[in-house]
């Protein structure tokens, strides 16, 4: 199923698609429900039908979910509809950090204020079992107001917990 604007998922309407990565498709939306925006995030169809893929999807949204930092993109829900897995987000308004690095060089203060930011959130994402496994400047935004958040638990894992593409 390819998602358009207007397209509804539960209390959600597609407003555009913004993005896509590897494990999905991400669209801006409105939660009807709450008034609000929001990113929903998209299992391709082609992984849809796979149930391995449908649950590591699932395990991103319940990862970032165990937990709140502001260094980290909130997730508000994870549902399944008329064959669509998708994952519900805060939407973060800025820029990739890929994108900020691509100009001029960052004053050192800059720089060292985003490594704290990327830091923090990491470390309390560690502190709660979680490792990201797919850190890179795509998985991090800007926020407006130039915080950096997490984005993109897809490849994560809780630490201690059987990987299935190891051994």
């Amino acid at each position: 199923m390819t998602l358009n604007a207007g397209n509804r998922l539960d209390h959600y309407e597609i407003a555009a698609r913004i993005g896509e990565g590897g494990m999905g498709v991400v669209y801006r939306a409105a939660d009807t429900k709450l008034n609000r925006e929001v990113a929903i995030k998209v299992l391709p169809p082609v992984l849809t039908a796979d149930l391995e893929r449908r649950q590591r999807f699932r395990q991103e949204a319940m990862l970032a979910a165990a937990f709140s930092h502001p260094n980290i993109a909130t997730v508000h829900d994870v549902g399944e509809q008329d064959g669509v897995t998708y994952i519900v987000m805060e939407l973060v308004r800025g820029e990739s950090l890929r994108k900020l690095i691509r100009g001029e060089p960052l004053p050192i203060d800059r720089a060292v204020d985003i490594a704290t930011g990327i830091a923090a959130g990491l470390a309390r994402a560690h502190r709660e079992g979680v490792l990201h496994r797919d850190l890179k400047p795509d998985n991090v935004v800007m926020t407006d107001e130039g915080v950096p958040k997490i984005l993109d638990f897809g490849l994560g894992k809780l630490i201690g917990a059987a990987d299935p593409d190891e051994g």
